[in-house]
């Protein structure tokens, strides 16, 4: 991946965080946004994977869709 494309990527994941309400809601603690995300991570690797995927993927779904309208 270029810089560039690896920038952009970067910018639009923390775009997400922000999104998802994670800085207001820890206080811009770093230390418990990366916890939050690494359990999300150990999720991912559980027997649970394929449950959790969908769940998460309705959920953004559902506030990509509350911010269009």
């Amino acid at each position: 991946m270029k810089r560039r494309e690896r920038t952009r990527q970067l910018i639009e994941l923390g775009g997400l965080v922000a999104k998802a309400g994670l800085v207001d809601l820890t206080g811009d603690d770093r230390a418990v946004i990366l916890g939050i995300l690494v359990e999300a991570a150990a999720r991912l690797r559980t027997a649970e994977r394929e449950t959790a995927l969908a769940l998460w993927r309705r959920r953004g779904a559902r506030a990509f869709a509350e911010d269009r309208e």
